[in-house]
């Protein structure tokens, strides 16, 4: 079943009618079957709904990632995660977008000084509104569907920005990781896409 789910994620189908080259990286368009499927499998763990998760000590199992403000806010410093491992800034903005949150504040000798109650954005009701609106990623020559998509916040949830269909948009994984990407600008254009541009 695993397999199944993995091998849907990763289905190449919904390219066919792409002009080549159109809206997708050369190095993204030659991912070999393995690479593929990596990349399939992050993203079956990081959809999965809190209900489906095993708990661990009376909570979903929960990665806690620890990132400066400064960082969080367009920095490029790393982000800690309390495995051991550690992400960049940019992979920890991106999953701030859809995975539920607990700001934590910090003293000096990284005491637990304030804990905020965790939120989940984006309700299901929500996501269908924006997959009718979008039909799928919102990326300029992009045409993943929305079943496949990230729902992300126009103007940052860590800048205030709301959770709302108006603001929000859909975004498949990898355009979700490039507008989170500080080499990257985006630029809207007149049909309410996306344009990604890199900086020079």
């Amino acid at each position: 079943m695993l397999r199944k789910h993995l091998l849907a994620l990763a289905a190449p189908q919904h390219r066919a009618s792409r002009p080549s080259g159109a809206g997708e990286p050369v190095a993204s368009r030659e991912l070999s079957t393995r690479h593929r499927m990596g990349l399939a499998f992050g993203e079956y763990i990081e959809s999965r709904r809190d209900d489906t998760v095993p708990d661990a000590g009376g909570l979903a199992a929960t990665v806690v990632v620890t990132i400066t403000l400064d960082a969080l806010l367009g920095g490029l410093a790393a982000a800690s995660l309390d495995t051991g491992g550690r992400i960049s800034a940019a992979e920890a903005r991106r999953l701030a977008c859809a995975a539920g949150i607990i700001p934590a504040v910090l003293g000096g000798a990284s005491q637990v000084l304030d804990l905020g109650r965790k939120t989940r954005f984006h309700t299901g009701p929500q996501r269908v509104a924006l997959a009718l609106r979008d039909g799928g990623c919102t990326a300029e020559g992009c045409d993943w569907p929305p079943g496949m998509c990230h729902a992300h916040h126009d103007t940052p949830w860590h800048q205030g920005g709301p959770t709302d269909v108006n603001t929000g948009r859909l975004l498949c994984p990898k355009h979700h990781t490039l507008v989170h990407d500080p080499r990257y600008t985006t630029n809207p254009t007149a049909h309410g896409k996306l344009r990604f541009v890199m900086r020079r």
